[in-house]
């Protein structure tokens, strides 16, 4: 059958019919949105987005959606602590244009990282997680470089496992484990220093979206073209997309790179 929104719309409703949930259609926006009747905490979603994965995945994308929505939704109703939790909890990486506050307006924690990127930090409840923020931290008396300990410390604790792919004499490394940490491994420093000696040419590394972290061994000028066209594409394609733009690992430092049309990486 040919789905729109408005079957969409219907479908959600009917697999949604919880007597404590609200939900309500925006026909301008064309979004359906669903939340607790109580809080008014809730999820909205963009039809036209979900109709698109239907027409390419099928019912698989509804089955999908709704064990999204039915997650979001159980979380937001609970009630999360810290102590205790210390294994669960991991940093993850976002775009700076990513909201550092929540929808109910607290303040989430996060870091600085690159010109590109910033550091947050979850908290792992097994399907889906939590991100960190102000309030959860100072009602347990925590610091913000106490979470940071914890996270990178947990991250270290992380397999590096990879996917090589060798193209027009470069070498490209792959992580993506789908755990949602893929991109954080970009802050296993230990790790991309056992990488470093064993390039032959440039280290370059990207994280184009949430569930995949990059590592290019660039040996030749096409290398950077090739770098930059693949994590365009990755760019576009992920569920969380996080930058476009590679970086060049240099000094333990990394520094956001546009690729030109010469093949030559121009500093940001």
């Amino acid at each position: 059958m040919k789905m729109t929104s408005l079957k969409l719309k219907q479908i959600l409703q009917e697999r949604l019919s919880d007597t404590r949930y609200h939900t309500s259609y925006n026909r301008d926006k064309d979004t359906f949105r669903v939340e607790w009747k109580e809080s008014r905490q809730g999820i909205t979603i963009t039809l036209p987005n979900v109709v698109a994965k239907y027409n390419q995945r099928g019912q698989e994308a509804i089955e999908e959606l709704v064990e999204h929505i039915t997650e979001a939704l159980r979380i937001m109703n609970e009630e999360h602590q810290l102590a205790g939790m210390e294994k669960n909890i991991f940093p993850v990486i976002r775009a700076t244009s990513f909201p550092s506050k929540t929808k109910a307006n607290k303040e989430l924690i996060n870091r600085e990282h690159t010109a590109e990127t910033r550091i947050y930090y979850a908290l792992d409840l097994g399907k889906s997680y939590r991100l960190i923020d102000k309030d959860l931290l100072e009602s347990e008396g925590w610091t913000e470089d106490r979470i940071n300990e914890i996270a990178t410390f947990n991250l270290r604790s992380l397999d590096c496992d990879y996917n090589k792919d060798t193209v027009a004499g470069n070498d490209f490394y792959f992580i993506a484990k789908q755990d949602g940490y893929d991109a954080s491994r970009i802050l296993n420093e230990a790790f991309l220093e056992e990488m470093k000696a064993n390039m032959k040419g440039e280290m370059a590394v990207a994280v184009p979206h949430q569930d995949v972290f990059i590592i290019a061994d660039i040996q030749n000028k096409t290398g950077y073209d090739i770098l930059a066209q693949m994590n365009m594409k990755f760019f576009a394609e992920g569920r969380i997309p996080i930058t476009s733009l590679p970086f060049i690992y240099e000094d333990k430092q990394l520094e956001p790179v546009f690729i030109l049309a010469k093949n030559k990486p121009e500093n940001n």
